[in-house]
């Protein structure tokens, strides 16, 4: 079979087939009275195993030592090509990312496009400055996208806050993907998005920070807990109580069961439920829920505070003594 019957059938092109001829991967048979390369059928099936072998990804270097070299086993070189075959995926989907987020901020022309790659280089810097930078530019030319994928990983705290502060100026538009990070089997993912969450208001963040509430994660609940009492979702309630106890970030959760306590409805529930964790309370408890007390108004706050005027602990006695001293005086 001549050259150009040979590309027909196979597909490979007759300057292809003179460059295999000329690494010596595959030598025509003969040559017809003319001189022209004649194939055999043992020619064209080697020029098929060439192709399936290039299909996989084989340089034609490795290509010709699978095909001749009995010594050369094809394990290493798989798990090799299997190596190089997941990093160019990688690449190709990481930038298949960039091209989805430039494209969702609907760029007018080309100084768009740069500016926008300019911030997402800078959002995946190793600097931290740069990353903190490229979050406080502007949030409004951010893709959201990015700003939370970013937020959920990022451990630097002071790029945190800023990635925080330029969701939050985003609006809710990345409440969706921060409420899968809170489905994470990472709890320092889950963490990170409640704090962002946290920061956007809205009935739909709000809805989310009670999921948190019940997260597994102690620090996931803890930073749900503040959150949704500035809110003024009473359901923070025991857990802001626990804070307290425990001493975990408890003077946010004081604040935050004062600001709750402002409804009066509320108020006289949470100074019981502070009352009562005193009892079984250690003496550096005690003095937390005294002083979580002092900021609860109505009567059993008012009680509450009597009883401690006689506590053992002379710290509890003197804080109980002169909160009601100022209740008395307004």
């Amino acid at each position: 079979m001549l050259i150009g019957d040979v590309a027909r059938r196979s597909g490979v092109s007759a300057r292809m087939l003179r460059h295999y001829e000329s690494l010596g991967l595959v030598r025509p048979t003969g040559r017809t009275g003319a001189g022209y390369r004649e194939y055999s059928g043992a020619d064209i099936r080697r020029i098929f195993h060439i192709e399936s072998l290039r299909s996989l990804g084989l340089s034609l270097r490795e290509v010709g030592r699978a095909l001749d070299d009995p010594g050369f086993t094809p394990a290493a070189l798989v798990d090799d090509l299997i190596r190089r075959t997941r990093e160019r995926i990688a690449a190709e989907t990481e930038l298949l990312t960039r091209l989805r987020r430039i494209d969702a901020t609907e760029p007018a022309g080309w100084e768009d496009v740069l500016q926008i790659v300019a911030l997402l280089q800078a959002l995946g810097s190793e600097s931290a400055g740069k990353r903190q930078r490229g979050a406080l530019s502007s949030a409004e030319e951010v893709p959201v996208e990015a700003l939370v994928e970013a937020a959920l990983s990022e451990t630097d705290p002071n790029v945190a806050g800023a990635l925080r502060w330029a969701l939050a100026r985003s609006g809710d538009g990345g409440l969706a993907l921060l409420a899968e990070g809170l489905g994470s089997p990472v709890a320092e993912v889950r963490e990170r998005a409640v704090q962002a969450i946290a920061e956007i208001p809205g009935g739909a963040a709000t809805a989310l920070l009670r999921d948190a509430l019940a997260d597994s994660d102690v620090a996931v609940r803890r930073h749900a807990a503040p959150a949704l009492g500035a809110r003024g979702a009473a359901d923070a309630v025991p857990a802001l109580t626990d804070m307290i106890v425990e001493g975990a970030n408890d003077a946010d959760a004081a604040d935050a069961l004062s600001a709750l306590a402002g409804d009066p409805a509320l108020a006289d529930r949470i100074a019981a439920g502070l009352a009562d964790r005193l009892a079984a309370a250690g003496p550096p408890a005690r003095r937390r829920l005294t002083q979580a007390l002092a900021d609860i108004p109505g009567s059993t706050a008012t009680r509450a505070l009597t009883g401690l005027t006689q506590d053992e602990d002379r710290a509890v006695a003197l804080t109980a003594t002169y909160v009601l001293k100022l209740r008395d005086a307004r």
